[in-house]
């Protein structure tokens, strides 16, 4: 999302004062919040993921949901694994975000277990390999657990900056679609009051976080 952003930080105030509103550029905010996330300790990390997924794991819908979208934890990004695992073991279908080799900035959706060959993608990020993996579209996914670097309460998210959620989700601008449902995963500390919409950008349904579920997108 290249947008500003408006406000304050919801808990741990990164460089706003008292009451003071201050506008700040994408950049700044993205770059503050990285840094507040990769500050979290090991142990810090461990507990936020189990305190996410005990909250999410007995929600409806993902008990319902067969087939999931998730990520792998990187750059301190909350980590959904205890979920992850949680699905799978439910015998759920999980599928990875795989950078699409062709399109710019467009993600494939590749099926992961525990026996799925990954391989580390041009951000070092591992994902499945692609000649030797099951593709899901977007579409055809239950839910779809997104990382993100800071959002609102309006299901406004912002990401790392490239867009690749943005351009593959496209396809639910300005429609009625309830599939995917689309949760974004994050820190409480990457809540900020107001982050300004674009265009392209894709809301969310849902944000969860280590303390709550935060029912955000009205359609």
């Amino acid at each position: 999302m290249n947008s500003s952003v408006q406000g304050h930080v919801g808990s741990g105030t990164l460089g706003f004062i008292d009451n003071w509103f201050k506008t700040m550029t994408s950049g700044d905010t993205r770059q503050q919040l990285r840094a507040k996330r990769r500050a979290l300790s090991v142990e810090q990390q461990r507990l936020c993921g189990e305190q996410l997924a005990s909250i999410l794991c007995s929600q409806s819908f993902f008990l319902r949901a067969k087939r999931i979208g998730i990520y792998l934890a990187n750059d301190g990004e909350i980590d959904p694994g205890v979920i992850l695992a949680t699905a799978l073991r439910a015998g759920k279908t999980c599928f990875l975000p795989i950078l699409h080799p062709l399109k710019k900035n467009k993600l494939y959706f590749g099926q992961y277990d525990a026996a799925t060959k990954l391989v580390n993608n041009r951000f070092g990020i591992p994902e499945p390999a692609l000649n030797s993996t099951q593709t899901a579209p977007p579409w055809s996914l239950d839910i779809i657990f997104m990382p993100l670097v800071a959002f609102d309460r309006q299901g406004n998210r912002m990401g790392m900056g490239g867009g690749f959620y943005d351009r593959t989700l496209a396809f639910m601008a300005n429609s009625n679609r309830l599939k995917p449902k689309l949760v974004g995963l994050a820190h409480g500390c990457q809540e900020i009051e107001t982050l300004s919409q674009q265009s392209w950008d894709i809301p969310l349904h849902l944000i969860a976080t280590d303390q709550e579920i935060i029912c955000a997108k009205q359609r």
